[in-house]
């Protein structure tokens, strides 16, 4: 099975090469989508090996499916997500594909912070707890075969939520998305995060 993992990025020149560099020991086809950026977040990721699309959408949900569309140019057949402040296992994509092989056509896993700074002593309970109830969906932490996607429509192009619209869309077509803790990213809890009403939302709400 053929794989390729997208990664957008706005303004991202200080974490993604961390992302890269786990993203490396998963996979030589990686697609960074520049986003609107104002920085050196092109060249950072060009000099990692990556490849770069740049665009000017300022949406995620365009920028994720600017990078897909490039994978299924290149006939991947197994397309996974993750974000430019996140940092995946060595075991990350190689997990996804054995669920694959058993006959999932998605798979959602879960997101941990390992880096509390800048937030109160017990929020990081506080988001246990509320993730302890959750249904994992993320960008950050998505695969997904190419035919299914194809046939849920695509990555919305919306500011936020595109990673929840797509495992809608692929549930109402019948395809079968796992839900699953066994796959796990690290990922940050900074303050200034970039999707309106993405994981620094939730951060930001509980801490409210």
């Amino acid at each position: 099975m053929i794989t390729g993992v997208v990664v957008p990025a706005h303004n991202e020149q200080e974490r993604l090469p961390a992302c890269l560099a786990t993203l490396s020991l998963v996979s030589q086809n990686v697609v960074v989508v520049a986003d609107a950026c104002t920085d050196r977040t092109a060249e950072v990721a060009r000099r990692a090996g990556a490849f770069v699309i740049e665009v000017a959408a300022r949406n995620v949900g365009a920028a994720r499916a600017a990078g897909v569309d490039e994978l299924l140019r290149r006939g991947v057949s197994w397309v996974a997500t993750t974000d430019a402040d996140t940092l995946v296992p060595p075991c990350w994509l190689s997990t996804q594909l054995r669920y694959a092989e058993r006959g999932w056509d998605a798979v959602a896993g879960t997101v941990s912070v390992v880096d509390w700074t800048g937030h109160p002593p017990w929020l990081a309970a506080a988001f246990a707890r509320r993730y302890a109830h959750d249904t994992p969906v993320h960008g950050a932490n998505l695969g997904v075969r190419a035919e299914a996607y194809l046939a849920a429509g695509g990555f919305a192009p919306i500011a936020t939520g595109e990673d929840h619209a797509l495992v809608k869309a692929l549930k109402a077509a019948g395809r079968h998305v796992l839900h699953t803790a066994k796959v796990n990213v690290i990922t940050s809890a900074r303050r200034h995060y970039r999707a309106p009403h993405g994981f620094g939302h939730l951060l930001t709400t509980l801490e409210a």
